[in-house]
């Protein structure tokens, strides 16, 4: 039986990934970087750290990947500011005030900086919804790493067994997977080039996990 649900933020919960894309995009530009899309799909899900870490190493940069990593918080925050269109996922809301209703733990596990996950709670008003939130970007380690998966079954009070994850990348399905917890993935068509392979369901609509559907759903025992 689920008791937690543990939700990814970027491209589960918000369409932010046109935003992020631009943000980086004016990151590589201020560097100088050529990011081909197959390199930029393989960040999908990963926090900002290691990316600008991989960045560094497969273009040999002399910056330090904190510099990067500056960069690209600076554009996402002014884009954000200014009123750059960022948007609740459909169907979503309803999903999360479903689970809410029927005593579903609810946690919020991204690799984001936890002052955008916070920014992004303020604006859609989410803070009243949730247990607690982690940041993979105050972590050891980023996704495809379970540690934050660990960090939120363990932060909810339940056995993994009872909880569930919904991501949409596949760094998170892996890191969701590793961390030895079913796991949903969610193709909406916002995140380009992901595998799903290794998700436990694979949805395109929300409806498709409400409590009463997901019944028919063996869990692991």
């Amino acid at each position: 039986m689920i008791k937690t649900v543990i939700f990814d933020m970027d491209g589960v919960i918000i369409n932010s990934e046109p935003l992020h894309q631009k943000a980086y995009q004016m990151m590589f530009n201020e560097f100088n970087l050529n990011v081909s899309d197959e390199l930029y799909s393989s960040f999908t899900g990963m926090a900002t750290y290691p990316i600008c870490e991989k960045l560094c190493a497969v273009f040999s940069l002399n910056y330090t990947s904190k510099i990067l990593v500056e960069s690209k918080r600076k554009y996402f925050k002014s884009l954000f500011e200014n009123g750059h269109e960022l948007t609740l996922i459909d169907g979503v809301l309803d999903l999360i005030k479903h689970y809410k209703q029927n005593d579903i733990t609810l946690i919020l596990a991204s690799s984001a900086s936890m002052d955008n996950i916070n920014m992004i709670f303020k604006k859609f008003d989410l803070d009243q919804y949730f247990k607690t939130k982690i940041s993979g970007a105050d972590l050891k380690a980023s996704k495809p790493h379970p540690e934050i998966f660990e960090k939120a079954a363990k932060l909810s009070g339940k056995l993994k067994k009872e909880c569930l994850v919904i991501e949409d990348a596949t760094n998170g399905i892996i890191a969701a997977k590793s961390a030895g917890i079913f796991c949903v993935a969610f193709d909406g068509g916002l995140s380009k080039n992901q595998n799903y392979s290794k998700a436990d369901l694979v949805i395109n609509e929300f409806e498709t996990i409400y409590l009463e559907k997901l019944k028919s759903i063996k869990f692991p025992t």
